[in-house]
């Protein structure tokens, strides 16, 4: 990041913002996958005012911006990110139970910077039932909704009841009826920041939804890798089939670039060793996505965002 990024970065963060701020703070420590180079800028809001302030301060001046929250299926470029990044953290995961809908289910407020973890458990205690397939996903409640988050036959969006967001400034909400979601995506407008999800629950057992959860932990620690870093399923299953079926029938089991391998556990999760890059993972991407293709005419699709400076950042 050159010396004028940053100069203009301090001018124009200083000009209205007198909160705490790291500076080149290296998004390592905020991703799953611990690669990643140094943020212009970094902060952590503690209201929905300062978001607003934040935003409309930063946007004014042209430079990039970025929110993020737990950090998972992340990809910053070694380069890092030449913009202000925004943490939707602890002050912002509340949790707030509603009443019922016409249908007799219980609405549950959840603010994005909720981990999904934290949601799951809260329900299980209230013994409300319709989130068990999100046991063992990580982060976020705001990036599970931006990903339509899913296992086991379960998506975000089937219990999504509304959405809250801001956008150009304003505090906006939609009734799930004029949301799109598609396979791991929300169709949202572009440039609005996720704030929080009402989701429609059904109200059930308490134990009978521990041991399910607890099944699908138990499942998840079976199948996938444990101790290393990594983002989660790191492509999109294509039509029809698995993206690690496809890996691991390409013999990609254990390969490996600089620091990233395909995990031996599971295909479809490239896992960091120990010292990785980003441009390792990305170099590993490209290999995964090349072998595939030739085998079996399949063009995998990352389900990670890929963010930051460079051409290094292309697909290929």
């Amino acid at each position: 990041m050159t010396g004028a990024a940053q100069a203009a970065g301090r001018e124009v963060l200083g000009s209205f913002w007198r909160g705490s701020v790291a500076w080149n703070e290296p998004l390592a420590k905020w991703t799953t996958l611990r690669v990643g180079g140094p943020a212009l800028a970094l902060v952590e809001p503690e209201s929905l005012d300062q978001v607003h302030q934040l935003l409309a301060g930063w946007q004014a001046s042209g430079l990039p911006w970025l929110v993020i929250g737990g950090g998972s299926n992340l990809l910053v470029s070694d380069r890092g990110f030449p913009g202000l990044v925004l943490v939707l953290g602890r002050k912002f995961g509340g949790i707030h139970a509603g009443g019922a809908d016409p249908e007799g289910r219980m609405l549950v407020e959840v603010a994005a910077g909720c981990r999904l973890a934290r949601l799951v458990n809260w329900c299980q205690a209230q013994g409300l039932s319709g989130l068990e397939f999100a046991a063992g996903i990580p982060g976020s409640v705001g990036g599970a909704v931006i990903m339509n988050a899913g296992a086991w036959g379960g998506e975000i969006k089937d219990v999504l009841t509304a959405l809250q967001g801001l956008l150009a400034g304003e505090v906006v909400e939609w009734s799930r009826r004029k949301l799109v979601f598609s396979y791991r995506s929300w169709q949202g407008p572009p440039g609005v920041v996720v704030l929080g999800a009402t989701f429609a629950l059904n109200v059930g057992n308490s134990e009978q939804i521990r041991q399910v959860c607890q099944g699908h932990i138990r499942a998840r620690r079976s199948k996938q890798p444990r101790g290393a870093a990594s983002a989660g399923s790191f492509f999109k299953n294509p039509p029809g089939d698995y993206a690690g079926r496809l890996i691991e029938a390409c013999g990609l089991k254990g390969l490996t670039v600089g620091g990233a391998r395909v995990s031996e556990i599971h295909a479809n999760f490239l896992v960091n060793t120990g010292g990785a890059t980003a441009a390792d993972f990305l170099g590993l991407m490209r290999l995964v996505k090349r072998r595939v293709k030739e085998e079996f005419g399949v063009r995998l699709v990352p389900e990670v965002k890929i963010v930051g400076g460079g051409d290094e950042l292309n697909e290929g």
